[in-house]
């Protein structure tokens, strides 16, 4: 038996952001972690988050009051809309960022220029409203980087992870620019050079930087992370949870945690029982095909359920939708690649199998998905196929074919890639209606060169736009024609990001029981609390702000402690054994 102070369940972005904060507060804290590599889910995410009002905008002079932001939840939210939690967010959201920007090894970069999804909403924003993980030293794990889950291969260059915003930019111009070359130049350099002395990249971005920022804090505080560790059920004694059973490579083991449990396991994308019941679009809980960790298979939920927790499947969307291409890897198995990039550049369609555009492609991935769940008739497998021409592969890529200059030639043979001289050509290799393609071609063409898009209104947003190419030199940054041969497609199905449905917890993260009232030292986090977004996806990062900010209110209530805004040094001293 292990005796501890708060015992969190999960090493993602949630679990770690509760662990760190409860050690800061004094907290003894084990992270439990059920697969070899801790970082779950947000080791392979971009890492964004979405803190309105938060120090990178207000530095910058973005300044707004509360009640925008908060109206632009209302307006998105509907009759999901829960003033409490909404409130506790925006309010602690900003107290989060600085409280880790002081006290911890993770920091941000702003993302003062990224627009909210829906434009067209009444208090959305132009920017200052995202913040992202700053490149972050590997070396300063030291031994602890070996464990750290990798970005997911598939999505890097040669397992080098691009930044995104003006880094990736930089990588899809450095056949076009002296400087892009020079910087790329730089960076792959660097990244070879760390294989060769440490066996992989030590410059970390995206989520991988969140991730290795949470953890060495974590470390550096004494925080142990247990890999390997499943958490098989949880201790409960006179009605309040004391800690749970780990399971381990030498049995299992009983962890006593006197302030409670967080629950951080990630939610349910790889549960086809949970699948199955809750998204309709997959009636034998495997017609969805997800971009999160595979380990989470919703632990969390079950645990919490077998002790009375309620939860909350009755949302808008259970999952946080994506599309998502199949790359066939040597072993037989195949990655799941999430497309959340090149969708709005100028130059791609998407069709179904009738040959038909459905939706505007630029728009966000949630939308995306469900714009596809909503086009193909019932009884037909939910599929679609991203189009684009030869021009347009080399200068922006296709999935998991890279720009110019890497090779297509394997995921062309390997078939992931389709190829054809024409159109008609390219459908008949897809099964797609040939004629209805070519038709769908020649129009999307005219209304590329005149700019506007008259059938989905494509890059009429400032989020499209920002997605786009401005530099294109087209009239419609999101619009290009499709005309240089051959063309290529890529077959697409409905994913996600993770998933929305999970434990219902009230404004402290306390996970509540079917009479709402709080389950005494449970928590949760990350995926496994109901999104408070209800299902919706209003924004860019509104996973993993919450994640990071209930986290951190959570590790606040176990250590019964102020906020930090509020007294700046804990009040309890360090119970290290």
């Amino acid at each position: 038996m292990i005796q501890t102070d708060l015992l969190v369940i999960g090493s993602g972005a949630g679990g770690l952001s509760a662990a760190v904060t409860a050690a800061h507060l004094g907290l003894r804290v084990l992270v439990a972690e059920k697969d070899a590599q801790y970082g779950g889910t947000t080791a392979w995410s971009g890492g964004w988050m979405w803190i309105p009002r938060n120090p990178l905008a207000v530095e910058a002079g973005i300044v707004e009051d509360i009640e925008t932001p908060l109206s632009y939840l209302r307006h998105e939210l509907g009759d999901q809309f829960d003033e409490a939690r909404a409130r506790t967010y925006l309010e602690h959201g900003p107290r989060m960022v600085d409280f880790f920007r002081r006290y911890t090894a993770l920091q941000f970069i702003d993302g003062n220029a990224i627009p909210d999804f829906h434009g067209r909403t009444p208090d959305a924003a132009l920017g200052g409203r995202s913040l992202c993980a700053a490149p972050f030293d590997g070396r300063r794990l030291g031994r602890q980087i070996d464990r750290l889950k990798p970005p997911l291969r598939e999505t890097t260059l040669w397992g080098m992870g691009i930044a995104s915003g003006v880094e990736l930019r930089h990588f899809m111009n450095a056949m076009r620019s002296v400087a892009s070359f020079r910087y790329v130049a730089g960076k792959v350099l660097c990244y070879w050079r760390d294989q060769l002395q440490y066996g992989r990249g030590m410059r970390l971005v995206n989520g991988n930087a969140l991730v290795a920022g949470l953890a060495a804090s974590a470390f550096e505080r004494g925080v142990e992370i247990r890999t390997n560790s499943p958490a098989r059920r949880l201790l409960v004694e006179d009605g309040r949870v004391v800690g749970a059973v780990l399971g381990g490579p030498d049995g299992d083991l009983e962890v006593r945690a006197s302030r409670g449990v967080v629950l951080a396991c990630g939610g349910f994308p790889f549960d086809v029982e949970r699948k199955k019941a809750w998204l309709p679009h997959a009636p034998s809980g495997h017609e969805h095909w997800s971009a999160a960790s595979r380990g989470n298979t919703g632990d969390g939920l079950r645990m919490g359920e077998a002790i009375g927790a309620a939860l909350n499947g009755q949302l808008a969307q259970a999952a946080a939708l994506a599309p998502v291409s199949l790359v066939p890897r040597a072993d037989g198995s195949f990655a799941h690649f999430p497309h959340l990039i090149e969708r709005a550049k100028p130059g791609l369609i998407a069709v179904t199998a009738d040959g038909k555009r459905f939706t505007n492609e630029a728009d966000s991935y949630h939308d995306f998905v469900r714009g596809m769940l909503a086009a193909v008739p019932a009884g037909r497998p939910v599929e679609a196929w991203l189009v684009c021409d030869h021009a347009f592969i080399r200068r922006y890529g296709l999935g998991a074919a890279k720009p110019a200059p890497m090779p297509l030639g394997r995921l062309v043979s390997n078939g992931y890639l389709k190829r054809g001289a024409t159109p008609a050509e390219l459908a008949r290799l897809c099964g797609i209606d040939p004629d209805a393609l070519a038709q769908t071609v020649q129009r999307y063409n005219q209304m590329a060169r005149a700019g506007r898009d008259e059938d989905f209104a494509k890059g009429e947003t400032p989020y499209n736009r920002v997605q786009g190419d401005a530099a294109s030199g087209w009239p419609n940054p999101c619009m290009a024609p499709l005309e240089q041969g051959p063309f290529y497609a890529v077959k697409i199905v409905p994913g996600s990001l993770g998933t929305f449905a999970g434990l219902c917890v009230d404004a402290q993260a306390r996970v509540l029981d079917s009479h709402d009232q709080p389950i005494a030292g449970l928590y949760a986090g990350g995926n496994d609390m109901a999104s408070m977004m209800g299902g919706h996806y209003p924004s860019g990062g509104i996973t993993l702000g919450p994640a990071m900010t209930f986290g951190y209110l959570a590790a606040h209530h176990a250590a019964g402690q102020p906020l930090l805004a509020d007294a700046q040094e804990p009040r309890i001293q360090p119970s290290y054994a």
